[in-house]
């Protein structure tokens, strides 16, 4: 074999080992002899010195990542699973290879941890009702502890908090006694509005004789067009006792 021809397939073996391409999305970090360069590569056409070069690719990407449900004892004592999803993005590729093992890794311990740690210092109803405030914590501790790893942590979301059945029955029960407490309260208001009404109908009525009368003439035909064949008509006393004056005069 002639060496040109040796030499020609040697450089295109070392081409076909050394030419990476890189995404749009993509850092490639380069160590030389074990060494990292101090720039990361990419995107497009890289060069790579095979043998004496070694790239890690590392993605830009906003990572989803699904933290598992975690046993978590609130404050006031109240054991509930909580799960969340955190997303993070990686902003120092070369922190993130050269900082710790595993980044993903690392960030999903990380928020598990802290979702026990945070939440486990709220009470049941803050757990319930703040979860936006709780999230916003999440996110501050998580960041803070990964940003030493070149990992930027964008949002943290509470997804659910499954409740023991005990205490479902419980916060069941509240629930109902709220509503007839609302209720009960309601009526009562209504009662004494109905009360100050009767009682204005009644001074107004007892400043005109005349339309008390008619009142109870009105009252008689409303129970006339009932179509009842026994009519009960109350009769005021003072007509009695009227009727049982005039009787007596006479005797």
């Amino acid at each position: 074999m002639p060496p040109v021809i040796f030499v020609l397939g040697f450089v295109v073996f070392w081409l076909l080992l050394s030419v990476k391409v890189l995404n749009e999305y993509e850092r490639g970090v380069i160590f030389r002899l074990g060494k990292v360069l101090p720039t990361p590569k990419g995107p497009g056409l890289v060069i790579v010195a095979w043998p004496i070069d070694r790239m890690m690719r590392v993605s830009l990407r906003t990572v989803v990542l699904d933290v598992p449900p975690q046993d978590v004892i609130t404050r006031d004592n109240v054991t509930v699973k909580v799960n969340a999803v955190v997303y993070f993005r990686v902003m120092d590729p070369l922190k993130a290879v050269i900082s710790v093992e595993n980044f993903l890794y690392a960030t999903s311990q990380e928020a598990q941890t802290t979702l026990r740690s945070i939440l486990g210092q709220a009470h049941l109803d803050e757990l319930l009702s703040e979860r936006e405030r709780l999230a916003l914590r999440l996110q501050e501790v998580i960041d803070q502890h990964t940003d030493p790893w070149g990992v930027k942590v964008t949002q943290v979301a509470v997804k659910a908090v499954d409740l023991p059945v005990e205490m479902q029955r419980a916060m069941a029960k509240q629930a109902e006694s709220e509503r007839e407490k609302r209720a009960k309260i309601i009526h009562a208001s209504g009662e004494f509005e109905a009360s100050k009404q009767l009682a204005e109908a009644a001074a107004e009525l007892n400043s005109q004789p005349v339309s008390l009368h008619l009142r109870y003439l009105q009252t008689l035909v409303e129970i006339a067009a009932e179509k009842n064949s026994t009519i009960v008509f109350p009769v005021p006393i003072d007509w009695l006792k009227a009727l049982m004056g005039d009787g007596s005069r006479k005797a």
